[in-house]
């Protein structure tokens, strides 16, 4: 008898903890469609000159892996971001880092690469979990994905996951800025500015990790998704000074994360997602209005893995991706190109192993006339790769 009365409060219980899961997936979704404004129509900006502009004739020209802080056998999801001409270093790299993914010992990290020596400096911590608890007045839990981006006034933002109770689906996407341009990379030189205002929900459900979509009136585009029961993707613009400025949903379906944005041209952009569905392919969403609407697109000729991809859009109608190239497994990476965002071709595969070797979450950017690559290598260390064009001799 007592099991019987046992069970049914158990079911009881299963079934209130499923309804308030319900009503809160529900909450969120109506809180995201009173917010879904996005200020004005935008305009793409690009960073490639013309003459480099031919993928194509992209060779390699650097690689190998970026300097890990010591102690930390485990590093994953890295970003990078282009440095302003009067730093002396060309491209900035940061990651997760510790002894494993959502340890309480991970940190963010961070190296530069010098053009002077040819090398990565020195990895430094440059977001500490408990320092950032302090300055928000809760606890954080676990630290991820760090997005960065330069603003107007030549200042580093970074956009970090940070969870407090619960798994990746309870996490804030906090928002750092550069005290000065020229602070070196500690965790001296960011202050923690406050959680994006996403959702009633404590600002919580939300992730980034793709890397920012350049405008032209200096702004960007900051590409997050929904991770709360269901999946979706949307972007986030802020002004040329790192002000938020509005959201729209980039899709309806609910099986899409981790969005990366590129412009097919000034207003025509497309967003590329990870897949959650078995046998995932590369998903896709385009808006014609600089981002005011979206429109769900069939899927790409891409498998996925359920893993994160990065794109970099050169030119008009000149894009490349950086992907995993089946849905079985992370082991193979590789590169190729697009003048239309749905026919692909491969120009390198920038890594291969076998299982349980994993090659994952890509990052890239241009800087100092080279497209940089970097992605995690095993998820024990952060690999670069630089690609240029040849010179022709006179």
């Amino acid at each position: 008898m007592f099991d019987a009365v046992d069970a049914a409060i158990r079911r009881s219980a299963g079934r209130r903890a499923m309804v308030g899961l319900v009503a809160c997936v529900v909450l969120v979704a109506w809180d995201l469609g009173q917010r879904d404004h996005p200020p004005t129509a935008a305009q793409a900006a690009w960073a490639v000159p013309q003459a480099m502009s031919n993928t194509a004739a992209w060779v390699i020209d650097g690689q190998g892996l970026i300097p890990m802080p010591a102690n930390t056998p485990a590093a994953h999801a890295s970003s990078l971001v282009a440095m302003p001409a009067s730093s002396p270093a060309v491209v900035s790299a940061f990651w997760f880092a510790g002894s494993r993914e959502s340890g309480p010992d991970v940190q963010i990290a961070a190296s530069q690469f010098n053009p002077a020596t040819q090398q990565w400096t020195h990895a430094h911590f440059v977001v500490h979990r408990g320092e950032m608890a302090a300055h928000l007045g809760f606890g954080v839990r676990r630290l991820g994905n760090p997005v960065a981006w330069v603003d107007g006034q030549q200042r580093i933002h970074l956009f970090v996951v940070a969870t407090g109770l619960g798994g990746w689906a309870a996490a804030r996407v906090v928002h750092l800025r550069q005290r000065e341009p020229s602070s070196p990379l500690n965790t001296k030189s960011f202050d923690v500015l406050r959680p994006l205002p996403l959702s009633w929900l404590w600002n919580t459900s939300f992730l980034v990790r793709a890397a920012p979509m350049a405008l032209q009136d200096g702004g960007m585009v900051l590409p997050v998704h929904f991770e709360l029961g269901i999946k979706y993707p949307v972007a986030l613009r802020f002004d040329a000074q790192g002000d938020f400025q509005g959201m729209v949903r980039l899709s309806r379906r609910t099986h899409e994360l981790q969005p990366t944005l590129l412009p097919l041209s000034d207003g025509h952009w497309l967003a590329l997602m990870r897949d959650q569905r078995p046998e995932g392919k590369v998903t896709a969403a385009a808006t014609r209005d600089g981002g005011l609407s979206w429109t769900a697109l069939p899927d790409l000729p891409l498998d996925n893995s359920y893993a994160s991809v990065a794109g970099l859009a050169v030119a008009p109608g000149q894009m490349v991706l950086a992907h995993n190239s089946s849905w079985r497994s992370r082991t193979t990476l590789d590169l190729s190109r697009s003048s239309n965002g749905t026919d692909w071709t491969l120009i390198q595969r920038l890594a291969h192993g076998e299982i349980p070797a994993e090659f994952s979450y890509p990052a890239i950017t241009w800087a100092d006339g080279h497209a940089w690559v970097s992605y995690t290598d095993r998820r024990q260390k952060i690999a670069w790769q630089r690609f240029g064009v040849p010179t022709t001799s006179p």
